[in-house]
């Protein structure tokens, strides 16, 4: 039986919505069909794949994509720091840059922010979790950071996961203030993180292919952000310099062509996320809001 739509609570319009999945067909027959369980293992969950297709969206032909896709879904071009028609490839556009003041970043010490655009979930306490997308499974900490001793200390810490769709602005950012350090790359396949996808394999975001970097804070202790890589991104581009002290809403780096996915992980106790975000993710909707926006507060 095909799964249901994919709902969300859009923060923007106060209203559940329905996603308009980008490639929808082919993500559903990839996983949900039986016949395409073959293509997937065989082909699509494969780094080749993703770079293959990635290459596509940097040659001069793939500009082509880009007018009927502002088309098709509405993209607001009056955000862009360049204007549609300089862009020379797709990926050009897909990882674009905006103007400074189409995303304000929350004011506030205690503020912690949207590290990215997209379709937010968060898990409070990540230990107490028993039903991540499928029910009876727990989120896979130990095999998301492959570090058991770090997985321990962050048992019944904080999660936000942020889902990047192929439409949504696609740099991401640092959600406070701190000094970040170098990037430990884990490598593995790259499944889609769409909900099509997760609610057959949940485990996806511990066995896609990540980046993991500590953000030491003053009143936060130590941030994990966590770079998920998906299906046709072509890569993981980091632009922060490690070492160097950041401010909260600092660029830290941009995915190239696909969906993709930003984890965020807090220590225990430290933060309390915005109510709209734990009451639809206790109903299993994602919230989308943008990067910049407020996502949780800082504990006194």
């Amino acid at each position: 039986m095909p799964a249901a739509p994919i709902t969300f609570f859009n923060r923007l319009t106060r209203r559940l919505e329905t996603e308009a999945v980008y490639g929808g067909g082919f993500l559903r027959f990839t996983y949900e069909n039986p016949l395409g369980a073959l293509p997937l293992h065989a082909l699509v969950k494969r780094a080749a794949f993703s770079r293959w297709y990635g290459s596509r969206m940097d040659t001069p032909a793939s500009r082509e994509k880009i007018a009927p896709f502002l088309a098709t879904y509405g993209l607001d071009t009056s955000e862009f720091a360049d204007a549609p028609d300089t862009f020379r490839t797709f990926n050009e556009f897909f990882y674009r840059k905006l103007k400074p003041l189409a995303r304000p970043i929350a004011p506030g010490d205690d503020v912690i922010t949207f590290p990215a655009d997209g379709r937010h979930l968060v898990l409070p306490d990540i230990a107490a979790c028993t039903d991540f997308f499928i029910k009876g499974t727990r989120f896979n900490l130990a095999a998301l950071l492959r570090d058991d001793s770090l997985a321990a200390r962050y048992a019944h810490g904080s999660m936000l996961i942020s889902r990047l769709c192929p439409v949504d602005y696609h740099r991401f950012h640092f959600p406070c203030a701190g000094v970040p350090g170098v990037p430990r790359f884990i490598n593995g396949p790259l499944y889609s993180v769409s909900p099509i996808a997760l609610r057959r394999r949940a485990s996806i975001h511990w066995e896609n292919k990540r980046e993991i970097t500590v953000l030491r804070t003053a009143a936060l202790g130590d941030v994990l952000l966590l770079e998920v890589g998906a299906t046709c991104v072509g890569s993981i581009v980091q632009t922060y310099i490690p070492g160097a002290p950041i401010e909260k809403g600092d660029e830290k780096g941009y995915f190239r062509f696909g969906g993709s996915c930003f984890i965020t992980i807090f220590e225990p106790g430290k933060i309390q996320f915005s109510d709209d975000l734990i009451e639809h993710s206790r109903a299993g909707h994602e919230v989308y809001a943008r990067m910049g926006d407020v996502a949780a507060h800082a504990r006194g």
